[in-house]
């Protein structure tokens, strides 16, 4: 299943149990050519929207933040060398984390893919 929270996509498992962090299409779009990704630490205890990285691109830098509280268990170190993955495939190679769900309810705070487009769609009008 696959949620957005702000401009992130986190795809979790069907029991809630744990995600995959990553930026979508349209995150990817807006910040232009990434040339520069901080990953959070492995075991990092984190809460529902706390900074836990950034990323650097030719037109700004961004948080990551987190959409649940819980634990990362794995960060994909390829982004340290190969920061343009985040370009090339947001939704797919250029995941950022994956985390442990600590309260699986947060994800209901999340918007489906349906509520997503209305959002970049008005983000998009101003």
């Amino acid at each position: 299943m696959t949620a957005f929270f702000k401009n992130l996509q986190f795809s979790y498992t069907s029991n809630y149990a744990s995600g995959t962090l990553g930026i979508s299409t349209y995150a990817a779009d807006a910040l232009g050519d990434v040339v520069y990704v901080e990953l959070p630490e492995l075991e990092l205890e984190v809460g529902f929207d706390d900074a836990i990285g950034a990323v650097e691109s030719t037109k700004s830098a961004s948080d990551i933040m987190t959409p649940v509280t819980g634990k990362v268990v794995e960060a994909n170190n390829r982004l340290e060398n190969e920061p343009s993955l985040l370009n090339k495939d947001p939704e797919g190679e250029g995941w950022i984390a994956k985390i442990e769900c600590k309260h699986p309810e947060e994800l209901d705070k999340l918007m489906d893919a349906e509520r997503y487009k209305q959002h970049t769609e008005e983000e998009g009008a101003h």
